[in-house]
């Protein structure tokens, strides 16, 4: 297990089948609706969860972050390629702007880099991900389905160590089936 240690005694660590419960209702709690612990529960029981890549930040044994990165389909012409999406990240309301979900995604792209992914793929803020190296994800050749509302700004991708301009994966992720029902 990697476990890193922060400050504020903030544990971040993979998440274990003792803190599904917590995290369902942080991750409720964090965006104020089911949903979001829906699609948390659905990319585990999918194919594309990744155990190792689903980390909580813990505070004296209490879950108060969660971030969750797996495996997304992206497809060109016919070629099919599995590359990290990141999605979601949720912080404990009482604990947001302390720098936790920060915390969270640099752990989580240290890890995943470690373990040779390639890139890293979200829908999220164009303001506050570039801070962590994502840039607009068509830069890479790399299209999204957004969601309604989503600036096309929004669709970001974080290139890892492993990632060779030349051969990196390009294409278009659909929307993945679990994922549309946020």
């Amino acid at each position: 297990r990697n476990i890193m240690q922060t400050n504020n005694n903030i544990i971040i660590r993979p998440e274990s089948s003792t803190d599904f419960a917590a995290i369902s209702d942080l991750v409720t709690r964090a965006f104020d609706r089911p949903s979001v612990a829906e699609l948390v529960r659905l990319i585990r029981a999918s194919e594309n969860y990744v155990p190792a890549l689903s980390l909580v930040a813990a505070q004296n044994g209490k879950v108060i972050g969660h971030i969750m990165l797996s495996y997304v389909a992206l497809h060109d012409d016919g070629h099919r390629s599995r590359v990290l999406m990141l999605s979601p990240i949720g912080i404990d309301p009482g604990f947001q702007g302390q720098g936790i979900g920060s915390r969270l995604v640099r752990e989580a792209i240290r890890l995943a880099d470690e373990q040779g992914e390639l890139v890293i793929l979200l829908e999220g803020s164009p303001e506050y991900y570039p801070r962590f190296g994502f840039r607009p994800s068509v830069e890479l050749g790399i299209e999204f389905n957004l969601a309604e509302g989503m600036p096309v700004e929004g669709a970001m991708a974080l290139t890892l160590s492993s990632y060779n301009s030349a051969s990196g994966p390009k294409g278009k992720i659909g929307r993945a089936s679990c994922r549309e029902r946020v």
